[in-house]
């Protein structure tokens, strides 16, 4: 359930952090700077930059929505919730005085596969701020009354997030596409609301136990770091951490046999959220993945993308729309189109996509589109290792994905030398248009007479 992400999450980030967080220019080779090793059980991964004075740090370790026990799906997504409640050693409001002081900030989200925590902070205030995460990972307060607050909020945010089509159409796609079980797969929403409801707080603690530990956790620390020194840190703040559990191997979803259609039908909505898609059968390290991608930036990335330029700028038909791989890292994921259309425009708008579907798949992509966008991806990725926040990402990203952290030089290099025949076979091989899944979340017309 990926419920998780509407919650609600403490940020104290100063301003002047974010100001100053920027990598003044992002070394020809990444790897070569990184320094990787095994402290209190956690796979630390350093990285020093030309930024003054601020480090920047996430992590993750194996307690997401997957893991949650068949009695009731909340469970991961509750302790996530907790863990910025109060420990046992000082309560929510101390913690949060203590990195407001400082400028700092330290966040919690769950996911389908990983809880992630990530923050910033002065150079000279790392000590502190790493005893307060390790503090609030290993021993959250639990208390009935936070309990209670953090069951609440969740089901207001939901409650509300069930007026979105975006959500409402997300929801849907995802209990269609994939199996119960799957990390991808995202419960009923009321389902998970009632799950929500009845959950205990010695469910939640009994959760915490057994998954949180070093087994599998990571921390990258990217920014103004003496290496030395911050693995000394780590290593006090994290001291006789135990427990934890690794990674299992998800089963697949299996292909959809026919096209699926379904209509989320909500009242008074100014627009239809219309989702178009299937799951890949790829993980992101897969052999064809990165074809795949690249072909499916050709059909809906950005303004230059097929989608938008006809469906949108040439056609006046949608607000915005869309085509991408998600939710590839640790298992199959998914590929989908996502737009949303005015009511009275639905029909004209889905004839419109399916359309463009239609030409990319049977035609594939051409040499001119594959050489603008291969640039354009090579860009995007640059700039996203020229800051702290991109390349501590980009380094964590690349430890769930199963790569060592050289993949980041590599990956440049892997996109220029992509073909246009191994990118247009990637399409044809792992896509299925006519057996795609449909979702339509708003206020959707009834079909027209057409007798």
């Amino acid at each position: 359930m990926q419920a998780s992400h509407i919650m609600k999450r403490i940020s104290l980030l100063s301003l002047a952090l974010a100001l100053v967080a920027a990598v003044p220019q992002a070394p020809a080779q990444i790897a070569d700077k990184v320094v990787r090793a095994k402290i209190a059980g956690i796979d630390v991964i350093a990285y020093e930059t030309g930024v003054e004075n601020v480090v920047t740090f996430r992590g993750s370790l194996p307690a997401g929505d997957s893991f949650a026990p068949e009695k009731n799906s909340a469970i991961p997504t509750l302790v996530g919730g907790m863990l910025d409640k109060g420990t046992t050693q000082q309560d929510k409001f101390a913690i949060a005085q203590k990195l407001e002081n400082i400028g700092a900030s330290i966040d919690f989200s769950v996911g389908g596969v990983m809880t992630e925590f990530h923050g910033k902070c002065l150079r000279k205030d790392f000590p502190l701020v790493i005893s307060l995460l390790a503090e609030q990972l290993r021993t959250p307060s639990f208390s009935e009354e936070e309990f209670a607050k953090v069951k609440k909020q969740l089901a207001g945010d939901l409650q509300r997030a069930l007026e979105s089509t975006d959500y409402r159409a997300g929801q849907a796609f995802s209990e269609t596409v994939f199996p119960k079980g799957h990390p991808n797969y995202s419960p009923p929403t009321k389902e998970f609301l009632a799950a929500v409801e009845s959950a205990e707080l010695a469910d939640v603690k009994a959760f915490h136990a057994e998954y949180y530990g070093p087994a599998e956790a990571t921390l990258v620390a990217v920014g103004d770091i003496d290496i030395e020194g911050l693995k000394a840190k780590i290593a006090r703040a994290f001291e006789g951490w135990t427990g934890g559990k690794t990674r299992p191997e998800f089963a697949k979803a299996k292909p959809a046999t026919e096209r699926r259609e379904e209509v989320v039908s909500m009242a008074d909505k100014p627009n239809v959220t219309v989702i178009v898609g299937q799951a890949t059968g790829l993980k992101y390290s897969d052999p064809d993945a990165l074809a795949l991608r690249v072909g499916t930036a050709v059909l809906g990335r950005g303004f230059t993308g097929r989608l938008m330029a006809n469906v949108r700028d040439k056609e006046g038909l949608t607000y915005g729309i869309s085509s991408n791989l998600a939710s590839d890292s640790f298992t199959d994921g998914e590929w989908r189109i996502s737009a949303n259309f005015a009511p009275q425009l639905l029909e004209k708008g889905m004839t419109s996509t399916q359309r463009e579907l239609d030409s990319w798949y049977k035609d594939g992509v051409t040499a001119t589109e594959l050489e603008r966008v291969k640039s354009a991806l090579i860009g995007t990725f640059k700039v996203g290792m020229a800051t702290t926040d991109g390349l501590s990402n980009a380094l964590l990203d690349s430890v769930h994905r199963g790569y060592d952290v050289t993949w980041l030089d590599e990956y440049t290099k892997r996109v220029a030398v992509l073909t246009l025949p191994e990118v247009n076979a990637a399409i044809k091989k792992h896509l299925q248009p006519e057996k795609m899944t449909v979702i339509k979340a708003g206020s959707v017309p009834p079909p027209l007479n057409r007798g």
